[in-house]
């Protein structure tokens, strides 16, 4: 009893976020920040990027010059979290057959 009783709590949470997400407006948000889907919100940076990246960093694509140049740390932070849970996946892995095999 105490078990169905936690799931259907965590059902009706998770419910509860998702109607919050889908319609922001309904508990008294402001409606005029909830984008339609496929109209993008309008940024200065996009122009700055736009404008300005190729002679910057001497790409040709636009997104590239965003992830590798101007966002260089950030794409290393996450290669090296990557790198870093790939290593515990695979140590992981060898400790389990290296058991298996012992038996």
């Amino acid at each position: 009893m105490r078990n169905a009783l936690l799931v259907i709590s965590l059902i009706a949470i998770f419910a509860f976020f998702l109607y919050v997400a889908v319609n922001p407006g309904d508990l008294g948000g402001n409606t005029g920040d909830h984008l339609i889907f496929g109209e993008p919100r309008y940024s200065d940076m996009d122009d700055y990027f736009i404008h300005n990246g190729q002679n910057q960093t001497g790409a040709n694509n636009i997104v590239t010059s965003i992830v590798f140049d101007y966002r260089g740390f950030d794409t290393l932070g996450e290669a090296s979290v990557l790198f870093t849970a790939v290593l515990g996946v695979g140590v992981a892995l060898r400790l389990l057959r290296r058991d298996k095999n012992d038996e």
